[in-house]
């Protein structure tokens, strides 16, 4: 694995076979812009595929984990066919190629949480999360559906009517009641989040490595029978971007107030 091919993402080898991925965009809260996006979407291949990695470990850099997708990249994807058609696929990528990734994947999430962040903060196989982190899924609030990972995952985590409320008002979550309602494994005070996390990335790495994988390969089973409701609701959230209502979602986030939608 050549792990400087990967320039958005901090890559560090730590005993036992842990592999340590921090989102490193901290002058933007980790905001994802198309060229993290892509290695976020690729990491996953190559880690399966990689000897010297047991288990992967994903955080943040600074005092989030990730504030989502770029708006400079949201704003590039609006009512542009290549750009969201090529997204579609990438998207498709990040969820699946983390489902099929043969090793472990363990999520520190140190902050606020949201959009491709929240992807790969809750696909992760345990989330250990801040209690005062901000997790949350803000796809109607922009304007369009919520697709990239929702539903294929919250409610298998949370239950329908739980997903069905955060998703649909598009409402933030702390990590305390993201344990509490089941969408997280844990939550710590964030000084504890990554010691924690590396503490269990020991133990998967130094247990019973085709045992370990196949338990994973065989519970994600309940994630790939979702895949197709998750295909549906990508291509619903690439359909909403060639509509008007996210050119509002975004400029109402650029300027700092309340969204005006059309009926």
């Amino acid at each position: 694995m050549d792990l400087a091919r990967y320039q958005h993402l901090k890559l560090e080898r730590k005993p036992d076979g842990v592999l340590l991925i921090t989102l490193s965009r901290p002058e933007v809260l980790n905001a994802a812009h198309e060229e993290m996006h892509s290695e976020l979407a690729a990491i996953w291949t190559d880690i399966s595929g990689d000897e010297e990695t047991r288990v992967a470990i994903v955080t943040g850099a600074g005092r989030a984990f990730s504030a989502g997708g770029d708006l400079g990249m949201v704003q590039r994807q609006i009512g542009d066919y290549a750009r969201v058609t090529g997204m579609l696929a990438e998207m498709s990528d990040l969820v699946y190629n983390m489902v099929n990734c043969a090793k472990p994947i363990v999520s520190a999430i140190n902050g606020v949480a949201v959009g491709a962040g929240l992807v790969v903060a809750l696909l992760a196989d345990i989330s250990i999360c801040a209690t005062d982190a901000r997790l949350g899924d803000g796809h109607v609030r922009l304007g369009v559906a919520a697709g990239d990972h929702a539903a294929i995952i919250w409610p298998l985590l949370c239950g329908l009517a739980k997903s069905k409320y955060y998703l649909m008002t598009g409402e933030m979550v702390t990590g305390d009641e993201a344990e509490r309602i089941g969408l997280v494994s844990k939550a710590l005070p964030a000084d504890e989040v990554l010691p924690e996390a590396l503490r269990v990335a020991s133990h998967l790495a130094t247990g019973p490595q085709l045992a370990i994988r196949l338990t994973k390969r065989a519970l994600n089973g309940w994630i790939r029978n979702a895949g197709p409701i998750f295909d549906q609701s990508a291509a619903y959230e690439m359909l909403t971007f060639m509509g008007e209502d996210v050119k509002e979602g975004l400029a109402s986030l650029l300027e700092k107030r309340s969204p005006q939608f059309g009926a």
